[in-house]
């Protein structure tokens, strides 16, 4: 298992052509800076549905909250989530951390708001 930093783009006035991160693997962890502005694109042209688990950070009175998931389709799959909130979703490094269940065809972009 591997920690994987995917990086952040910067969508201005003036566009930003999106770029994707493809060869995801189910073991590894991927991280992203979060500034309370990003979401998290993915595509998915294999035949499996992909669950995308994010991770929250916080805790209420103590106990663990349930980490964010959401499916992305298979085949045609197009899923834009976020924000997300760095005083939920953020590790100690102002990142957050999401892992992903299948990704065969799998590719995510990481869209920043400026």
């Amino acid at each position: 298992m591997a920690d994987i930093d995917i990086n952040v783009q910067t969508v201005g006035r003036s566009g930003v052509t999106p770029s994707y991160s493809g060869s995801l693997l189910t073991t590894n962890s991927y991280f992203v800076l979060n500034d309370g502005k990003s979401i998290l694109h993915f595509k998915k042209t294999g035949a499996g549905i992909c669950t995308v688990t994010v991770y929250v950070t916080t805790t209420v009175d103590g106990q663990a909250v349930a980490s964010k998931t959401f499916d992305v389709p298979a085949s045609t799959g197009d899923k834009m989530a976020g924000p997300w909130p760095p005083g939920t979703y953020n590790d100690g490094n102002g990142k957050l951390k999401f892992t992903c269940s299948e990704i065969t065809g799998l590719t995510v972009g990481v869209m920043r708001i400026d």
